[in-house]
């Protein structure tokens, strides 16, 4: 074998590892756990809007365990401060020197629990840090750690107490999607490895932060044709001149796509993008980036399915 099939073949290993591992405590959801660790890959940040119960928190836990990442937690209740998030400035009363208290934020993994409970003055704390990875507090800045990723939830059904995140936010996570509720044979699974006390934190390491980082910068190596490159950003544009959505996908968003389809390729044990991969990853990167016109002049009920709307109209590149 020759050293850079060897390499490639090791590098896919650790990706498969990953998601192996973390597959223990996430049942029958091999699909999510891809796509979180490709928006992992891709430097991107992950919004979870699902009901209660169904792995969210268990998703994060268990991901960073899996690389004996940190993690860090915080409860987005109408009461938590911004300060919470980033950190502060005191005065050290011996010294009598400024010193900076980190906030939950310096961590590796954060998770943002139920999002939308938070003040927007809270939400905002977090723009800049899953735009520039980093906190300013007082003129200084400090970096976060590599890797850095936020994942958020937030509850669907429930609005009562509840703030709607402004599209701003909406635009800074690379996707958004949902677990779901397992079949009847993966809840019986989950019966069985809950009644076996199987934990997050109990999970072996198979992957370092140092590897992640490495495995990202692979990301930039995965090809991708003019051709598939004009197909991202003709699916954007057409979301822009789509009579059923009023707001269209930004240029962050287009990138985003580009990113993720690198990113869930390499995961795929591929280096290079198919034109199935933007199907599959549309719905995930862009349903959250729009805003659909009145109800009442379409048939479309639901962003995911303006989405699917707009592929069947985009002519696909043949390769």
């Amino acid at each position: 074998m020759c050293k850079k099939a060897y390499v490639k073949r090791f590098i896919m290993e650790k990706v498969k590892a990953l998601i192996n591992n973390v597959e223990k405590i996430i049942v029958g959801k091999r699909n999510i756990i891809e796509l979180v660790v490709s928006a992992m890959l891709a430097g991107g940040h992950v919004l979870i809007e699902d009901v209660p119960g169904v792995g969210k928190t268990q998703l994060v836990s268990a991901l960073a365990s899996s690389c004996r990442g940190q993690f860090g937690r915080l409860q987005m209740t109408p009461d938590i401060m911004p300060t919470d998030i980033t950190g502060f400035s005191m005065i050290n009363t011996i010294t009598k020197e400024t010193e900076f208290k980190k906030g939950a934020t310096f961590c590796n993994f954060l998770l943002a629990d139920e999002i939308n409970r938070s003040s927007p003055k809270s939400q905002s704390a977090l723009l800049e840090v899953m735009e520039e990875r980093q906190v300013s507090i007082d003129g200084a800045t400090y970096e976060l750690p590599r890797p850095f990723m936020v994942l958020a939830t937030q509850n669907p059904i429930e609005t009562f107490g509840t703030y709607h995140l402004p599209e701003a936010q909406m635009d800074r996570f690379i996707i958004k999607l949902s677990i779901g509720y397992p079949s009847k044979k993966e809840e019986l699974d989950i019966l069985l490895r809950n009644e076996n006390n199987i934990q997050p934190k109990q999970l072996s390491q198979v992957i370092s932060c140092d590897d992640i980082v490495m495995l990202s910068e692979k990301v930039n190596n995965v090809y991708c044709s003019e051709s598939i490159r004009e197909y991202i950003v003709n699916i954007t544009v057409a979301t822009r001149n789509a009579d059923l959505i009023k707001l269209g996908v930004s240029p962050r968003g287009s990138i985003a796509m580009y990113k993720m389809a690198k990113a869930y390729a390499f995961v795929k044990g591929r280096d290079y993008v198919l034109p199935d991969d933007i199907k599959v990853l549309a719905p995930y990167v862009f349903s959250h980036r729009i805003m659909l016109t009145s109800k009442g002049k379409s048939a479309v009920t639901d962003n995911e399915q303006a989405i699917r709307e707009i592929l069947k109209m985009v002519m696909v590149p043949v390769e």
